[in-house]
């Protein structure tokens, strides 16, 4: 019979002389859980209001003055915090503060599979904490802390992951109109050409009566959303362009070098600069796990097989490498990686092109990686034409 754990117990007595806090933030109240040197296993728990930053400060300097009491000495403060909803606003306000603050990725900290399990904000608050105590001790795999993006490169994702929620909208709308009228009998009408308005007043439906005016109407309004959402795709796509220009000094030198590359557009060069590229990364398999483009393992005695990509990384860059792909055998016809692709999937006779296109695309986005960072050139690649 194995012996129960029991909820209660909180944190493994640490000796390295910090005061170890977690937030477990909500719309309305934020549960501050704390460990203090010389409390032993005891957690303490504060609420205070949401967002209210001053309250936070002043729990925080309450603590350090409750274990200064004890020994001779002032106590940093560790803070951890999960990432969610409220982005980084509050971890930058504590690192500005000069307390140590870490962001984690939740779905990294492991968990109970042997019964059913509890979940309150208490036994979350508890859960960081011992967390943030086995990762300062060294702990390897412990978790997955999150690296916050400064305020400028999250800020430079917006306009392709703007581009990306527009083009979404303007399909919707666009797949509204085209199932109203098909409800009509009608099948050969396009919302995006530019005679939309005029093609609309001349539509009949399949038996041979005008289009009814309620219906009209309410077509006409999909397609003043349409037209908005096209009017903003430009102003999007125009400032995207600029950034990139290779003639502005501002350009990142990355995305201008991806540019040049035949079959990446101004629009996928900026996606891989601005999701991935920005970023330092220590070896190939770390580029490859960000985009979580890396094959996950399946070895337990005689079985070996791997189970496909997790995809708990980047799902924006993953999805542009996937396309990128199939882009890049098209084309870059004669690059070693396209011929790479063509020989593995006639070796495997052709059932296994949707596999291996990931398997390209891990390997595309390696090799964008060492030629924006080292200037590695892509063998066999053709530039564009200028």
């Amino acid at each position: 019979m194995h012996e129960d754990q029991s909820q209660d117990q909180t944190a493994i007595r640490t000796d390295l002389g910090a005061i170890f806090v977690s937030l477990e933030l909500s719309r309305s109240t934020w549960l501050i859980t704390s460990l203090s040197p010389g409390a032993g296993e005891k957690l303490s728990k504060h609420s205070v209001s949401a967002s209210d930053i001053g309250a936070l400060l002043t729990r925080f300097a309450q603590l350090q003055q409750k274990a200064a009491a004890r020994p001779d000495r002032v106590f940093p403060i560790i803070a951890i915090q999960e990432a969610g909803l409220d982005g980084f606003w509050i971890h930058r306000v504590l690192r500005s503060e000069g307390i140590e603050s870490h962001v984690v990725d939740a779905a990294s900290i492991l968990t109970s599979r042997r019964r059913r399990q509890a979940k309150t904000d208490r036994i979350d608050g508890e859960t960081l904490v011992r967390t943030l105590l086995a990762f300062k001790r060294g702990e390897p795999r412990v978790c997955s802390m999150v690296r916050p993006p400064s305020p400028e490169e999250e800020d430079r994702r917006r306009l392709c992951r703007e581009r990306k929620t527009l083009l979404a909208e303007r399909i919707k709308h666009t797949n509204r109109i085209k199932g109203l009228l098909c409800a009509q009998g009608i099948f050969d009408y396009d919302p995006l050409l530019r005679n939309r308005r005029t093609r609309l007043d001349d539509l009949q439906t399949g038996d041979g009566r005008p289009l009814p005016a309620q219906l009209k109407a309410q077509i006409s309004r999909e397609l003043d959303r349409i037209e908005l959402l096209m009017t903003q795709l430009k102003i999007v796509e125009a400032e995207r362009d600029t950034l990139i220009e290779p003639t502005s000094e501002a350009a990142p030198k990355p995305a201008v070098m991806l540019a040049q590359l035949k079959g990446i557009g101004s629009q996928i060069a900026t996606v891989l600069w601005s999701e991935a590229l920005y970023r330092h990364f220590d070896n190939r398999r770390r580029v490859a796990a960000y985009a979580d483009l890396a094959p996950t393992p399946w070895k337990s005695g005689s079985i070996d097989h791997e189970q496909g990509v997790s995809k708990s990384g980047n799902p924006h860059l993953r999805t542009t490498m996937i396309q990128v792909a199939w882009l890049w055998t098209r084309h870059q016809p004669a690059s070693a990686l396209s011929q790479w692709f063509l020989e593995r999937v006639e070796r495997d006779g052709g059932r296994m092109r949707k596999t291996t296109i990931v398997a390209l695309a891990r390997k595309l986005l390696v090799a964008f990686w060492k030629y924006v960072t080292s200037g590695v050139v892509i063998e066999g690649a053709v530039m564009q034409a200028t």
